[in-house]
């Protein structure tokens, strides 16, 4: 009955509603940080290299959890595991944003990093189950919202931290980290369950315990966790550090800021046009290619970074679309959402594993430097690193299969 019930028209509009509503709320706890790095560092007296590990939390937590989800997922079902992520990250996103000791910014943040881990990691996954015929496109529209959803948490940060600051006279950037992160979470909440409720979930593959464990020898899934890993890496640099570089060119906090959320729009419209590079023959360079898109923009930030908004304008739109890739390949690399999910787990957990050492070692190489030259080298050869993995990850191959 339930499987029947999603094959209903507003069955399938409330799953897709669902999905879109979870993308929505995967990135604004995270994006909105970076503009208020300089907030955080006059309130609280941390230091550039230790707000750098602060952006990284989430990103170490998605790489010790990651591979757990799919157990639970197994275990409790893939719906009712994302429903937990969800009222999770709520939690989490409140507690970060109590007034009083730091600790409290460390544990929500902690518990957000846990929460977008289990979500991150089952989406994917999701998408393969109840869109099979349309992953390219879902996986599109899903990277789309949560990366314009991170540039208008981004581009708001600022002034929202403002206003609060005007109204309550305490710490502003607490309260902006409440709204932007929290503001929809209910939303999402209520529409997965209105989606899920009543759905039947399919049970483990014979072979399950098989693609949790298998899947760490298998070398196709560790060429797309290496893709996620680079990508990553340079999305989580230049979403905490763009704002800090945009500053340093004479930039006001607020433009700063705007800068940030303008290089995630870039990013929405890259995503959006991953459903039609992955058309044909020429899918099969697609992912090698895209970084060297990015390549040129790191070069030219290095280079000239008063011309700031032309290399947005180049890595931005590779961004969403090294993402989207990304995601797409955990879906498309896999024969069943089930070999989806433990792909997703385990590119996603050495994926953030290599991500969160990215804002950390920014940050400690401009410490050290006082300049953004040999950062920015470190952002160059990622994007390198990216497009050798992406010419082997393109080849139509499937994880868990006899080559």
């Amino acid at each position: 009955m339930g499987d029947e019930r999603a094959t209903m028209p507003h069955a399938r509009v409330a799953l897709v509603v669902a999905v879109c509503l979870v993308a929505v709320n995967m990135r604004p706890t995270i994006t909105s940080i970076g503009p208020l790095l300089e907030q955080i560092a006059g309130d609280t007296g941390l230091a550039t290299s230790i707000l750098g590990l602060l952006a990284a939390v989430p990103l170490a937590a998605w790489a010790i959890v990651s591979p757990f989800a799919h157990e639970l997922s197994n275990r409790f079902g893939m719906s009712r595991v994302v429903l937990g992520s969800l009222l999770l990250l709520t939690i989490g996103t409140l507690v970060r944003s109590l007034p009083g000791p730091l600790a409290s910014v460390w544990i929500g943040t902690a518990l957000i990093g846990v929460a977008l881990a289990v979500a991150n990691v089952l989406m994917p996954a999701v998408v393969k189950r109840d869109f099979p015929g349309r992953v390219p496109a879902m996986m599109a529209v899903y990277t789309a919202l949560l990366g314009g959803a991170g540039a208008v948490a981004s581009g708001v940060a600022v002034p929202t931290s403002q206003w609060a600051a005007a109204v309550t006279g305490t710490e502003g950037w607490r309260l902006s980290l409440l709204i932007t992160g929290g503001i929809l979470l209910p939303i999402a909440i209520v529409a997965w369950i209105v989606a899920y409720r009543g759905r039947r979930e399919p049970r483990r593959a014979a072979g399950g315990i098989r693609h949790s464990t298998g899947i760490w020898g298998d070398s196709m899934a560790w060429l797309v966790a290496a893709y996620m890993g680079f990508q990553s890496a340079v999305f989580y640099i230049l979403v905490t550090w763009l704002a800090t570089i945009a500053v340093s060119t004479g930039l006001s906090p607020v433009t700063a800021g705007i800068d940030v959320m303008l290089y995630q729009v870039g990013a929405v419209v890259g995503a959006l046009v991953v459903p039609f590079l992955f058309r044909g023959p020429a899918a099969r360079w697609v992912p090698g290619a895209l970084p060297l898109v990015a390549l040129v923009g790191a070069v030219g930030l290095m280079l000239a970074p008063s011309a700031i908004l032309l290399w947005i304008a180049l890595l931005g739109p590779a961004s969403g679309a090294s993402l989207g890739t990304s995601l797409t390949l955990m879906a498309e690399r896999a024969r069943d959402h089930h070999a989806s999910a433990a792909l997703s787990g385990m590119a996603q957990s050495v994926g953030y594993l290599m991500a969160a050492s990215g804002p950390v070692l920014f940050g400690a190489l401009h410490d050290a430097t006082d300049a953004w030259a040999l950062p920015l080298l470190l952002v160059a050869a990622i994007l390198i690193g990216q497009s050798v993995s992406g010419l082997f990850a393109g080849r139509d191959r499937y994880v868990l299969e006899p080559r």
